[in-house]
């Protein structure tokens, strides 16, 4: 089992560890419900020090970036990231990511901690005829996700810098003590805030600062369970689950991510193809307007037919209801339909993203 270099920390921080994509990693400190409305109220740290790093370097490092993934890599400035998502030549998504351009021949990508080999080979493999270099770098960074309305003044004491300067999906290198870190105005919680890249041994000092003097606002660590109920009250795809090998961008609703005029990429044809003619099945969110949790595998119905399965279900701390994602079989739109929960169904309300707004 893997362990990030803050493992010991989280232990004595009275972390609840579990196995998480192989790694050893804290699932709540003080409980999900009180660290998820920390972030929505105040500020939370997270350590996502299991998520993959890998570097495209080379000539052609952004001619080959812009054929293996779906957004429009020509976009991107120095200095500014991007969602996209690594599509195979069936259109199933090998992996969603974030990619940060460094310079035209120099490209960050951070991967999901379950796909991170998987990634790392695949690229190896598509890269044979372009002059890159593909590099896992995974064992030189620790990750953490400091995420919430007060975020950003906590990082300001912090690093003694005006991280409010860098923008939405932009980064900066900042100095903290004698080492760099990459601070990254994105995240997965639906708040503003930071990830921010620091070395693999150095992860503990910026930790303990950080909860140092965001403490004083009322911050708080936070597990990955927390992690969890706040992206899917904002809708976000998990890997494995809204999105798969088996599953594309297009039947996960994430068009926006897809550039169909940028040129030619891997899967483009059956993409454009899902895009022009409609789909088969799609991915939808609803609200539970009966008493239940669901959850995922719970079967989706309609009318007495299955229609589908829960791909992500959770309690919303925010909204105290339960909330959904399913992946279901329609062209139609479905205003309601039931889910099945311990054997008997319960109503539940078809709604867009995200399910919470501030």
């Amino acid at each position: 089992m893997k362990k990030t270099s803050l493992y010991e920390t989280h232990k004595k921080s009275g972390g609840k560890m579990v196995n998480f994509a192989g790694w050893m990693m804290p699932v709540q400190y003080t409980g999900i419900r009180k660290e998820h409305k920390a972030v929505r109220s105040c500020a939370g740290i997270f350590d996502v020090s299991h998520m993959g790093e890998l570097e495209v370097t080379g000539e052609k490092a952004a001619v080959f970036c812009q054929w293996v993934t779906t957004n429009d890599i020509d976009k991107l400035r120095n200095g500014k990231a991007q969602y996209t998502l690594l599509c195979n030549e069936k259109g199933g998504v090998v992996d969603d990511i974030i990619i940060y351009k460094f310079g035209a021949n120099h490209f960050f990508i951070c991967v999901n901690a379950s796909n991170t080999d998987k990634a790392y080979d695949w690229l190896l493999e598509k890269s044979k005829d372009f002059d890159v270099k593909v590099i896992n770098s995974s064992n030189k960074f620790s990750q953490l996700a400091v995420q919430g309305p007060k975020a950003i003044e906590i990082l300001n004491i912090v690093f003694g810098e005006k991280l409010n300067l860098i923008s939405r999906f932009s980064f900066g290198k900042l100095k903290f003590r004698n080492f760099e870190v990459i601070a990254a105005r994105t995240g997965y919680t639906g708040e503003d805030g930071f990830e921010l890249f620091s070395p693999w041994s150095e992860a503990e000092t910026l930790w303990n600062k950080i909860i140092e003097v965001g403490s004083e606002f009322g911050l708080l660590p936070c597990g990955l369970g927390a992690r969890d109920t706040l992206r899917v009250e904002m809708g976000y795809s998990l890997y494995g689950h809204e999105i798969d090998e088996d599953i594309s961008p297009i039947e996960a609703g994430l068009n926006r991510y897809v550039k169909f005029d940028k040129g030619d990429f891997l899967g483009r044809d059956i993409l454009f193809n899902q895009f022009e003619n409609g789909l088969g099945r799609k991915v939808v969110g609803f609200k539970m307007n009966e008493r239940g949790i669901p959850r995922e595998g719970y079967k989706l119905y309609n009318f007495d037919d299955n229609i589908g399965l829960v791909t992500s279900g959770t309690f919303s701390p925010s909204l105290e209801i339960g909330l959904g994602i399913g992946l279901v079989n329609s062209k139609n739109s479905l205003d309601e339909f039931e889910v099945e929960i311990r054997g008997e169904k319960r109503g539940a309300l078809a709604t867009g993203f995200p399910f919470y707004k501030k």
